[in-house]
């Protein structure tokens, strides 16, 4: 099983298949992944021992210079991002001076590349902190992760290690009044003996009410598209069927990307 890690604050630019040309942000550790998921599909690999990689965390000061400094690079050589996209080894909100940092970073946009958007690609357990949910709401896509409205395939697809309630991780995104763009990941197989499919119709149907419920001002949905820690276990949902679920949230009159 191979294992996507970034190996520096700073990563790309990248063309990214749902973001344009792309500028990354691993507030992380390099080469190791802290989350308070354990998602079955994810690139970066487990999660293992995060409170022992907590100390390997860059700090805020760190993330500036960095971030200014590949900001002129790229100034210089008229190289002008779509994006620049907090990501990287896990879920980046969970860095203590994350708030700050989005402040420093809006900064920096607007002094190099005033026209590019500030992304923030999250799992949604850290949005009830009112800190993280004012930081969230300062930056143009606020992409949060809702891969299933049923708790039982949250278990297993997402492995949270924090308690999650699928309906009150639901009331709070629609907190948001629409300020945020939902993402989720479709995916189909086996894991640990059990069936993975988030595409059945209980899902579906479970899963629009929630868009319903939380009126996002766009959904981006897709599929794994790298080596996964369940290995073969897990394949990719087909594109097509990906374009027969995102028409249905566009019925809803919902702007939605497919990325296959």
């Amino acid at each position: 099983m191979a294992t996507f890690l970034f190996d520096e604050i700073i990563f790309g630019p990248v063309k990214s298949r749902r973001l344009g040309v792309s500028l990354g942000i691993n507030l992380l550790p390099v080469k190791r992944k802290i989350c308070n998921f354990n998602c079955i599909y994810c690139e970066c690999g487990w999660t293992v021992n995060i409170e022992k990689a907590v100390s390997h965390l860059p700090n805020r000061e760190d993330v500036y210079r960095a971030l200014e400094k590949k900001l002129t690079e790229m100034k210089d050589q008229n190289n002008t991002p779509d994006v620049i996209t907090y990501a990287g080894n896990g879920e980046p909100t969970l860095h203590p001076e994350f708030p700050g940092i989005i402040d420093d970073s809006i900064v920096l946009r607007n002094k190099y590349f005033p026209k590019s958007k500030i992304a923030v690609l999250s799992n949604a357990t850290t949005i009830t902190d009112p800190l993280i949910k004012a930081a969230l709401l300062k930056v143009d896509k606020n992409i949060l992760k809702l891969d299933s409205a049923i708790d039982a395939t949250i278990k297993v697809h997402n492995q949270p290690r924090v308690k999650i309630n699928v309906s009150e991780l639901i009331e709070s995104l629609a907190g948001f009044n629409g300020k945020l763009i939902i993402q989720t990941l479709f995916v189909r197989g086996l894991y640990n003996g059990n069936v993975i499919d988030n595409t059945t119709p209980i899902e579906i149907n479970a899963w629009l009410e929630a868009i319903k419920r939380i009126k996002p001002s766009a959904v981006m949905i897709y599929t794994i598209s790298r080596d996964t820690p369940a290995g073969g276990q897990l394949k990719k949902v087909p594109a097509k069927e990906l374009r027969e679920i995102a028409m249905l949230v566009e019925n809803l009159g919902i702007e939605t990307q497919v990325s296959g």
